[in-house]
């Protein structure tokens, strides 16, 4: 079994809260260096846990681990065997490995903004591995199609770079990671939210619903149901960007879907509740490991009950799910606007979409079992 393969298995079930291995302070996810004491630290996948790293690195279970080769270059604290089997990782960690088209290395413009997406991209990985979720590289030549990361730059290409997906290749446009530009786009759109790590939410759900939903074993089991809630996706797409960009989403368009842009098109529908998925299910484990309840009977307002997110939604319905972060989403935002800034999540699920993320979490939950079993 390839270490990559073996990371995947092993890291189901992880964890979003890290302490230095030495002093025991708290470690934030991408630290190369504790904040307290100074020791150098880094992840190690498998465990998902920190490790103090000297001069060569860390011995653990008789294995020598070193640090991934872009922890100078795209600041990474994963760490790799030092000696790895896949060839196409190139010493590089998985997340990495998957960046198939960068910029050059003299465009040290460019270079600057890949630091930050790549976090983000790390952040993606981390997740979909908590999930269960394949991830499989494009550089591996079994099994379905995989996953790859045109990580480039609209500054730098002599055309516009389009964030989207294509046949397991994500693109992502560099300069959405400055903050002036990213904002001003989300203001001429009408969007309440736009960050670089929910873009690579949105474009990997066109992944899934290819991979799990529209081919394979997935097609009989799934893809008549999704169509019945999101539509049929061999609805021309072309077309359905015009009317879009045309005539806007339709006029009641809250009462059935999560944003406007959702209302596109099928494909869209799907990734826009994916990416909600994905935003919904980490936060509210981030909340959990943080020791977060909300306390019926300290708050000023009547709450059904006391609010502490489980250990693990795999086996419950979506609705205590839904309904967990309901309270949850709802003190984040009233966080951020104490501190004036946009809720953190500034959206309503109404019950059309409720079903919808039934669905997207019923994929989820399946893949992970048929995952740990094979």
């Amino acid at each position: 079994m390839s270490d990559q393969k073996q990371l995947h298995r092993d890291t189901i079930g992880l964890v979003r809260a890290f302490a230095c291995p030495v002093c025991g302070s708290f470690a934030a996810f991408e630290a190369t260096a504790c904040s307290v004491c100074a020791a150098a630290i880094g992840l190690h996948p498998p465990s998902m846990t920190m490790f103090q790293l000297g001069d060569e690195g860390v011995d653990i279970d008789g294995r020598c681990w070193i640090r991934c080769t872009q922890s100078l270059t795209l600041g990474c604290n994963w760490l790799v065997p030092e000696d790895g089997d896949d060839a196409g990782a190139r010493g590089r960690c998985l997340p990495d490995s998957l960046i198939r088209r960068e910029p050059d290395a003299s465009d040290t413009v460019a270079r600057e903004k890949l630091v930050p997406t790549a976090q983000a991209l790390r952040r993606l990985i981390y997740q979909l591995l908590d999930l269960g979720l394949p991830v499989q590289p494009f550089w591996h030549t079994e099994g379905p199609p995989g996953l790859a990361f045109d990580l480039l730059s609209s500054y730098s290409e002599r055309e516009r770079v389009t964030i989207g997906h294509a046949g397991g290749v994500i693109t992502i446009d560099l300069v959405e990671s400055l903050d002036a530009y990213r904002e001003s786009l989300r203001v001429r759109l009408g969007e309440p939210y736009r960050t670089m790590l929910g873009h690579f939410r949105h474009e990997v759900g066109h992944y899934y619903q290819h991979i799990l939903v529209e081919t394979g074993s997935g097609a009989d089991r799934y893809l008549a149901d999704c169509r019945v809630l999101f539509g049929d996706e061999q609805a021309s797409y072309a077309a359905a960007i015009d009317r879009h960009y045309r005539f806007g989403a339709p006029a009641n368009w809250a009462e059935s879907f999560i944003s406007e842009y959702a209302t596109m098109h099928p494909w869209e529908d799907f990734a826009e509740c994916f990416a909600h998925y994905l935003h919904i299910t980490d936060t509210i484990d981030t909340a959990r490991e943080a020791g977060m309840v909300l306390h019926a009977d300290r708050v000023r307002f009547a709450a059904p009950r006391d609010v502490a997110p489980l250990e693990g939604y795999d086996d419950v319905p979506v609705e205590r799910l839904l309904d967990d972060w309901s309270w949850i989403s709802l003190f984040f935002n009233r966080v951020n606007t104490a501190m004036g800034k946009n809720p953190l999540y500034p959206f309503t699920i109404p019950p059309p979409v409720v079903t919808k993320l039934d669905f997207v979490h019923r994929v989820v939950r399946a893949s992970a079992r048929e995952w740990r079993a094979g």
